[in-house]
């Protein structure tokens, strides 16, 4: 009896080069996330994580290598509304006042087209997008009313409109309170558990420590450690894999090293 094919790669980078205009930023990445997926992107300032996310949006230029998402090559994808971003910034306000519906609503059009207008499912999922993150009884109320975290959270309805299959986050639990830290978390583990391949780019990775399970490290513009996310060493696991300390090698989140095996020797991860 034939096995079944594996399911091909949400994402796939071989060799890539990075960058803007032509400056490279990162170099020589070899990367594959499957279907289902979370992983964050670490580094430290500079070191090319953030270029790293928008190599695969399109935001920044592909100077050499391939970079694929769902198939195709990066920029060619036919259905925009397979992808999500929230990018890294903290408010959706701007001159023109606009209510939750209305900008969670803009996102719908990544699956419709600029020309197309809304129909009930359309609605529907625009409505649906807005209760996953936890504001329901705020739909009708402008935007610029909200804090801070939960207009963070209107940017992450507005992706998840979309319906999409890969949701690719900035930095999302930046300058946001615990609260809304924690229903952020709460969102992407629901969205996760459904299916949907996650990529966030973070500083901090306590905040979602329930959801992440793999770490992607960059550092000077090279991926310099990829492998298991593992709890610090006072937290608990998020996964029920209780193991000494020392006996499962993976990137730590209380600390920029890699665990090794025992009786190996550490590897800076960075």
């Amino acid at each position: 009896m034939s096995r079944p094919a594996p399911a091909p790669a949400v994402i796939r980078l071989r060799d890539a080069t990075i960058g803007y205009g032509d400056v490279p930023i990162v170099r020589g990445a070899d990367l594959t996330v499957g279907p289902g997926e979370a992983v964050a992107v670490l580094g430290s300032n500079g070191s090319g994580k953030t270029t790293l996310a928008r190599g695969l949006l399109g935001l920044a230029t592909v100077l050499g290598g391939d970079v694929e998402l769902l198939g195709a090559p990066v920029g060619r994808l036919s259905e925009r509304g397979r992808v999500g971003y929230v990018p890294q910034r903290h408010s959706v306000t701007g001159a023109v006042p606009a209510t939750v519906r209305e900008v969670v609503g803009v996102g719908r059009l990544a699956r419709l087209g600029l020309f197309r207008r809304l129909g009930a499912a359309d609605r529907a999922a625009v409505t649906d997008a807005v209760a996953a993150v936890g504001l329901a009884d705020r739909l009708d109320d402008p935007v610029a009313a909200l804090s801070g975290g939960q207009q963070r959270r209107v940017l992450v309805a507005r992706a998840l409109a979309a319906e999409p299959e890969l949701l690719i986050m900035d930095e999302p639990t930046a300058g946001v309170d615990a609260a809304s830290q924690e229903a952020l978390a709460g969102v992407l583990a629901r969205i996760s558990a459904l299916g949907t391949t996650l990529v966030v780019v973070t500083h901090e990775t306590a905040p979602l420590a329930g959801v992440l399970t793999r770490a992607v490290v960059v550092d000077h513009g090279r991926i310099s450690y990829d492998g298991p996310l593992l709890p610090g060493q006072d937290e608990p696991d998020p996964h029920h894999h209780p193991a000494p300390r020392g006996t499962r090698r993976g990137y730590r989140m209380d600390q920029p090293t890699v665990t090794p095996r025992r009786g190996g020797s550490a590897e800076q991860g960075r």
